[in-house]
């Protein structure tokens, strides 16, 4: 680096602590998405998106979640989140209802097969973030670590435009 902590070259910016830092962070995240959401592809027969929006209807009960929350929930576009819900409803997992509370709005909510999967996948999850997210880390860190995590998921939300 230059006199004044500025990268001045490529092999400065590559050998970066942060760059490495925030390297490390993508690179595990990535590994450990692809090596739990195969586990539930695999186990359970659904995505790990699937999963994700079957969480989300979890957390509603039966209240129900626009498409448009699913969408801002999960960072897909309309056509995005259309196309999963689609998939999930002829899957049996979901099925879309009238809003009460919008005249022209639908809502999506767990069927009860859904639940079951919701259910299974869990488990199957579970067992998966014990092994390879949190047994690797040292026991007396890993509370502050799952912490530190949800300020930065916040903070990274918060910072997003709204998709429309």
């Amino acid at each position: 680096m230059d006199e004044d902590g500025l990268i001045s070259t490529a092999k400065q910016a590559a050998d970066h602590e942060l760059v490495l830092g925030f390297g490390r962070l993508l690179g595990a995240a990535g590994r450990l998405e692809y090596i739990l959401g195969r586990a539930i592809e695999v186990e359970c027969g659904i995505s790990h998106l699937m999963f994700e929006v079957l969480l989300i209807l979890g957390r509603a009960a039966n209240d129900g979640v626009s498409m448009k929350a699913i969408g801002q929930e999960q960072v897909l576009t309309t056509g995005g989140v259309t196309r999963l819900v689609d998939r999930m409803e002829e899957a049996g997992l979901v099925e879309r209802t009238d809003d009460p509370a919008d005249r022209r709005g639908r809502l999506v909510r767990l069927t009860p097969l859904g639940e079951r999967k919701a259910v299974q996948a869990a488990r199957v999850h579970l067992e998966n973030i014990r092994r390879h997210f949190l047994e690797p880390l040292p026991e007396s860190h890993r509370q502050q670590f799952m912490e530190d995590l949800r300020i930065l998921s916040h903070t990274a939300r918060d910072a997003l435009p709204r998709l429309r």
